[in-house]
């Protein structure tokens, strides 16, 4: 599925993500937070509680609450160093967990992998699958370090904590949002080594992250990957392809996997027929568009408001711009309200064929949605009722031309 080429090119990332314990000691080397205290300036002190000659004993949750007290992010370091110093430091995840987000608020995302060094060489407590995931979270959605959350998903065992299929999703999926494709086979293939059993999201995440950069042939590839690991392929995985084909002008492809979802005993839902008749509209193939929303409501599947928007614009695409405001009636009387875009097209279409009746009713109806028409619309409207020398309910004739 991906080329030997590939993988040569990434040997760089498998090594650090695998052997760059390097990196960890150049970091600490390069901080003080193991050695000495955060350099803050005495008015700063004034505000960190002065935990140092504090002779009551602090229980773990005495010291978390004085950490979630703390106001200023900032102060958590120098404020952490302190206590980790004292005879009753005894920390657990909660602090461990409690600290690391003060962090993240600090945006101190050089002291969050020093501490987590130093948690792995502590060894005071065994640390749960969830507290890696909030950290990789952090990483990946605040910091925007990705080769960090990466590296702390396969460091978990230096912590004697194994990942679930379920952090390591987390990290395929942080890959694929990052648009980091030529990095996801590469975690993908390092799930042996971590003695993760890939489960059907595993490839449902590859799927997207291949149709995303456009490798629709590999995604095919690992579609048929779903029978061969016992796993189902849902809806959501042939419209993930199908959503791939038609972006790249292949609606015919797309619905060859639809006539294989109905083969396998999947029904489409109705995310299935919205991608494939924008795909259509897309291609300029409107009318099969239409008669393909047909088929969806003949089939049972109910249609949802992206379903009415899509058929909509094909029937204004196709300029039957009638049949437009008799669907756009439906829409209406269901509770689901045209786009704006909708109603300028739809105006542009009346006023193009001199309907002044319609163009009111467009325009009374995109009010009563809270749409206002702007100026160009506006000339548009006025336009057409002046050449249409016909009274009009919302601009008598003579106050037009009489302005």
């Amino acid at each position: 599925m991906i080329s030997r080429s590939l993988l040569v090119k990434n040997a760089k990332f498998r090594l650090a993500i695998f052997k760059s314990s390097l990196f960890y000691q150049s970091l600490l080397q390069r901080s003080n937070f193991l050695t000495s205290s955060h350099p803050f300036s005495p008015s700063q002190e004034s505000h960190i509680p002065n935990l140092a000659n504090h002779k009551d004993w602090l229980s773990p949750n005495e010291t978390i609450k004085i950490f979630q007290s703390l106001k200023d992010p900032n102060f958590t370091l120098p404020l952490f160093n302190q206590i980790s110093q004292r005879k009753d430091y005894n920390p657990n995840e909660a602090l461990y967990s409690t600290v690391i987000n003060k962090l993240a608020l600090a945006k101190d995302f050089d002291a969050i992998e020093a501490l987590m060094e130093k948690i792995k060489l502590e060894r005071k407590c065994r640390l749960s699958e969830e507290f890696f995931v909030n950290v990789m979270k952090i990483y990946g959605n605040l910091g925007g370090r990705i080769n960090s959350a990466i590296k702390t998903l396969f460091y978990m065992p230096s912590y004697k904590s194994w990942p679930t299929v379920k952090s390591f999703n987390f990290v395929l999926n942080l890959l694929v949002s990052a648009k980091q494709f030529e990095v996801i086979h590469e975690v993908y293939m390092g799930a042996s080594r971590l003695g993760i059993e890939i489960d059907a999201c595993s490839l449902n995440i590859m799927i997207k992250g291949l149709c995303q950069c456009g490798k629709i042939d590999a995604a095919f590839a690992v579609l048929d990957e779903f029978p061969k690991q016992n796993f189902r392929p849902s809806v959501r995985t042939f419209s993930t392809i199908m959503h791939g084909l038609c972006d790249r002008g292949r609606p015919d492809d797309a619905f060859g996997l639809l006539d294989r979802m109905e083969r396998d005993g999947i029904e489409p839902d109705a995310i299935t027929f919205n991608i494939l008749i924008s795909g259509l509209k897309k291609s300029g193939r409107v009318e099969e568009g239409i008669k393909l929303y047909d088929r969806m409501v003949i089939k049972g599947c109910d249609p949802n408001p992206g379903t009415y928007q899509e058929v909509l614009y094909c029937l204004l695409d196709a300029k039957r711009f009638v049949e437009a405001k008799d669907f756009m009636c439906r829409m209406i009387q269901k509770g689901v309200n045209p786009s704006f875009e909708s109603y300028k097209l739809v105006i542009q279409g009346f006023c193009n064929e001199n309907l002044v009746g319609d163009v009111e009713w467009a325009l009374k109806q995109m009010t009563r949605q809270g749409f206002v028409p702007k100026m160009g619309m506006w000339k548009r409207i006025v336009q057409c009722l002046v050449s249409g020398r016909i009274e009009s309910t919302i601009f008598p004739y003579e106050e037009i031309v009489g302005s």
